[in-house]
């Protein structure tokens, strides 16, 4: 197979791509916080912990009513008749009307004030839940953005390869039909032209599966992320120390929040099951009014009578219900808590050992990722050179074909991996703020400035 005959099956989706690189060159690319905006918008994870952080403060407030006045309205109008004829009466009709407002006062309950603290405590949960899922909005976003990065840096240097290979097929074709090389050199060159064809393949399907899903993430289609601004400089970690970030971390992580808000809540509830053993007073009071009319006939002597009036009740009292024995339920109640609280309490202690775990883990993956980018850089310029030098020793037949293709399937590896390492950093800088409690919505602005404008 001649290598003119080889790149025909390969001409459209080279035009093809040629078209789309115009096309993309005209369309605005987004960048990494114009793409996280729109996910805050569109994510339906994020939404969700949105409306349930509003449910909570709506539940909340529930809460706070019952140590608030209550008062009700109540209406009546009722009519009767009697007929009896050995009575008195022998028949009367009744007509009465009433209205009244009762209201009543909570002066002292104490399970309900505990029930409104631990109200309060769950709406301090429910705001930390929805740091946390800001925070994984933030992680998922980069992710994806840096996915579509580095699938199209394995694209480009999978053809970039490519092509090289192809030059390399064409001179030892060229050099076999010459004498100089055997045709070993052109099988070598064709094999590796038909692997990286194959890579060329499984590249473009992973751009587009990556690029697929970022649009869904944030709800737009074909979005362009923009690319690391060059010569790339990666931000250091700040603070140097792993012990300070752990120290951030047990003092601000949402998940050691949630748990300390978790025992309290669990305290309060033994509050609330001791408050079983005290009184609880309340300020009672109603006022009514209403019309009463009664007619009727009397037996004897014989005559009817007709009457109406108008009536007027208030009262207003303290009412005081005092506990004193319940079958053995308070106590034991009691106990429940205290072994519930227990469990909160190495709840707590679990999550701040895991926490902990989590940032160190953190914290090393981005120290050995910047080593790795370092020797990565340095390793990209001994291959280059090495390319060099193999292609000059080709040149003057000390080295083989095979060489040269080695020499630079190697640098374009080293190339991709290096690209790769750059986003591990970026994303791991990312993370290691997560896993911290750090990260915040004007991290992925300092990270915006990293990229290319």
């Amino acid at each position: 197979m001649s290598v003119e005959r080889s790149r025909l099956p390969f001409a459209p989706a080279a035009l093809v791509l040629a078209v789309g690189l115009v096309f993309t060159g005209v369309a605005r690319a987004q960048s990494l916080q114009e793409l996280y905006e729109a996910a805050r918008g569109y994510d339906a994870t994020f939404q969700a912990a949105r409306a349930l952080l509003d449910s909570a403060q709506y539940r909340t407030e529930q809460a706070k009513a019952l140590n608030r006045p209550s008062v009700g309205l109540q209406v009546a109008a009722t009519r009767s008749s009697s007929d009896t004829p050995y009575s008195s009466t022998l028949n009367s009709d009744t007509n009465s009307v009433s209205a009244g407002i009762s209201g009543s006062q909570s002066l002292f309950n104490r399970a309900n004030s505990a029930t409104i603290d631990q109200a309060d405590k769950s709406l301090s949960v429910s705001r930390a839940e929805f740091e946390a899922a800001e925070q994984d909005l933030i992680v998922r976003v980069a992710q994806a953005y840096f996915d579509v990065l580095a699938a199209q840096d394995t694209l480009g240097t999978t053809r970039s390869n490519k092509t090289f290979i192809s030059e390399q097929l064409a001179s030892a074709k060229r050099n076999f039909e010459v004498g100089t090389a055997t045709i070993t050199d052109t099988r070598e060159a064709q094999a590796r032209f038909d692997l990286a064809t194959a890579q060329e393949i499984a590249a473009e399907n992973d751009l587009r599966t990556k690029s697929i899903a970022l649009d869904v993430l944030v709800g737009r289609s074909n979005v362009t992320p923009k690319g690391l601004a060059v010569p790339v400089v990666l931000p250091p970690v700040l603070p140097p120390a792993v012990d300070e970030w752990v120290l951030r971390a047990d003092a601000e992580h949402p998940t050691v929040r949630r748990a300390a808000l978790g025992l309290d809540v669990a305290r309060l509830e033994t509050e609330k099951a001791r408050a079983g053993n005290l009184p609880t007073v309340a300020l009672n009071g109603s006022i009514g009014k209403g019309r009463v009319s009664s007619s009727g006939d009397l037996a004897a002597p014989p005559f009817s009578f007709n009457s109406s009036g108008n009536s007027t009740n208030t009262s207003i009292g303290v009412t005081l219900n005092m506990p004193l024995f319940a079958g053995y339920a308070i106590q034991n109640r009691i106990k429940e808590t205290l072994a519930l609280e227990e469990k909160s309490r190495n709840d707590l202690d679990a999550a701040r050992r895991g926490v902990a775990q989590g940032t160190r883990q953190a914290f090393y993956g981005v120290q050995s990722g910047l080593a790795q980018v370092k020797a990565l850089e340095a390793a990209e310029s001994s291959s280059q050179l090495a390319l060099e030098a193999t292609q000059l020793g080709y040149k003057v037949g000390v080295r083989v074909n095979l060489d040269v293709l080695n020499a630079q399937t190697q640098l374009f590896s080293t190339k991709r991996d290096l690209a790769k390492a750059r986003y591990d950093v970026l994303l791991g800088s990312l993370r290691l703020r997560q896993a911290a409690g750090q990260l915040k919505p004007e991290d992925v602005a300092a990270l915006n400035q990293l990229l290319a404008r």
